[in-house]
């Protein structure tokens, strides 16, 4: 007998999972996860909303860690557009948003090559959940009117132009930064940041395990070092970081920079 081909191919549905915590999720995500067969889930969503699958379904995780890679991004697009065009639609799970530092952007366009339909459901960020939980927000009108967000860990880091981006009336958060944390700010200092600007590092946002910790610029590789900070995790430097519930960290060897930490 020869193999039925499907009629259409199924749906890629790129699918925000927020920063951890399930009660985030949107109702679509939450419907769509609820009823799916097939969940393709990056290793940052959190085993919460995995549970929230049927029991039947089939769960593929595509975990990324910091140089080691269960699969390569060309195969993930590969995956979803071949699951999809055998007639299954595929939720493709990925923390925070799916087009903020998710690669959903390259998902996407390889669907769009293939003839696969797509449908992107928006995620709350891990910026935007990481500061309401940290009770710090990212634009305040007498310390921020601007927010700009970068990858600390991506093609050619030192390449990369930086500058304004962090300073006065501005607030910078930094994803993907932890193992970075020292060359970043030296990268920012170079750049004419002062060393006192404050920076919160925000860990585990949203979830049970959630840390928040507050230094100066200048001493921010080292608290990553010296408090055992690990990822997820996320870098803000600005103003703002004074107004965050967070645990003062800074090595108090200077007794000008405490000042500094007063808000």
């Amino acid at each position: 007998m020869a193999n039925l081909v499907p009629s259409r191919p199924g749906t890629v549905y790129l699918v925000g999972a927020g920063p951890g915590d399930p009660e985030l999720l949107t109702l679509r995500a939450a419907r769509l996860i609820g009823s799916a067969r097939l969940i393709v889930h990056d290793g940052l969503v959190d085993p919460a909303i995995l549970a929230l699958a049927p029991a039947t379904a089939e769960l593929i995780s595509v975990a990324k860690q910091r140089s080691r890679h269960s699969m390569k991004q060309d195969a993930i697009n590969s995956l979803l557009v071949a699951e999809a065009l055998g007639g299954r639609d595929v939720v493709r799970l990925k923390g925070g948003d799916p087009f903020i530092f998710g690669r959903g952007g390259e998902e996407q366009d390889a669907c769009r090559e293939a003839g696969v339909p797509c449908e992107v459901v928006p995620g709350i960020s891990a910026a935007i959940g990481g500061g309401a939980s940290a009770r710090l927000p990212l634009t305040h009108r007498d310390d921020a009117s601007i927010v700009s967000f970068v990858a600390g860990q991506c093609k050619g880091l030192s390449g990369q132009n930086w500058s304004g981006l962090a300073g006065a009336g501005r607030t910078l958060v930094i994803y993907m930064g932890l193992a970075t944390a020292q060359d970043i700010a030296e990268k920012l200092m170079a750049d004419g940041l002062s060393p006192h600007t404050p920076v919160a590092i925000i860990e585990n946002a949203t979830r049970p395990g959630q840390r928040v910790l507050r230094t100066l610029l200048a001493d921010l590789g080292d608290l990553v070092a010296r408090a055992g900070v690990r990822s997820p995790g996320l870098i803000v430097v600005g103003e703002v970081a004074l107004r965050a519930d967070a645990v003062d960290c800074l090595m108090r060897t200077q007794p000008d920079s405490l000042g500094a930490m007063q808000p």
